[in-house]
């Protein structure tokens, strides 16, 4: 089903969604940017036919941005147009008055079916909002003080992803299906960029996969993922590139690496080195 949706995913990978599925569990994925970790989140939700349900998390993420606030304005102009004493301090936290953010929506009870949740980049929130998942996680339900516990009537199917930048507590990891996805072998990836970029030819998407894997085993500052590798396959058909070359690659660095850093690499010699690597291994 994945595949049908152009998403290329291994059999361990699968496996950890089908268990994530039929257990009822949310999927974590932990791997290095660009491996395809939010792609999986969104191409569920086209498998399924559901709504996607997004929170990128950062630092400094708090209650009021992950799962609900109380609409404060309107509550106050509300009790500022009854002034004749008709509506009490209760009377505006009621759900009229609460806006629901993802973690709150994913779980309304409103819903027709079960959404999928994608919790993003979860190392980038403070330790302290991972307690607060564990609520949702465990029992799918959050409880709001003024209103009493919201219950989802449909569980959504959520995942996790960390680029691992720090550790997640191992409470939530054991609440979740963990995969690691890393980076895919030749083939595997040859085969993502035949399906993203078909009209790439076929002798370029293997001078294209291998370049970008020969620089993944090199100290960059920011090492291109796979949505790079598909980023860069796509810029070359449109400069109507036929075969790799060093003119080719420096024409096209700012979509396949982005640190200034590995730029003057890749000019100072990297890129050459690496073309005439490549070449010796196919002659």
């Amino acid at each position: 089903m994945l595949g049908e949706h152009d998403y290329v995913a291994g059999d361990a990978l699968a496996m950890s969604v089908f268990l994530a599925l039929k257990m009822g569990r949310p999927l974590f994925l932990e791997g290095a940017p660009g491996v395809g970790k939010t792609l999986l989140a969104q191409t569920l939700a086209a498998v399924f036919d559901t709504e996607l349900v997004r929170l990128q998390c950062h630092e400094g993420l708090d209650l009021a941005q992950a799962a609900y606030e109380w609409n404060y304005p309107k509550q106050l102009l509300t009790l500022q147009a009854q002034r004749d004493g008709s509506a009490s301090a209760d009377s505006v936290f009621t759900q009229e008055f609460l806006l629901a953010r993802p973690l709150l929506k994913a779980i309304d009870a409103s819903t027709n079916g079960s959404v999928v949740l994608l919790i993003d980049e979860l190392d980038r929130a403070d330790e302290e909002f991972e307690s607060f998942l564990l609520e949702l996680l465990s029992e799918f339900q959050i409880t709001v003080p003024e209103l009493g516990t919201v219950r989802a009537r449909h569980r959504p199917l959520v995942v996790l992803t960390s680029n691992r930048t720090r550790d997640v507590h191992d409470a939530l990891k054991r609440r979740c299906v963990y995969h690691w996805i890393d980076y895919p072998a030749l083939e595997d990836e040859v085969g993502i960029v035949r399906r993203k970029v078909p009209g790439l030819p076929d002798g370029l998407r293997q001078q294209v996969v291998r370049f970008v894997q020969r620089l993944r085993q090199e100290e960059l500052h920011k090492v291109p993922g796979v949505a790079e590798t598909v980023d860069w396959s796509e810029a070359l058909t449109h400069l109507e590139v036929s075969d790799l070359d060093e003119a080719a690659v420096d024409a096209t660095l700012g979509v396949l690496l982005k640190a200034s850093d590995d730029h003057a690499r890749m000019r100072a010699g990297l890129s050459e080195a690496v073309l005439a690597e490549l070449s010796t291994e196919e002659g």
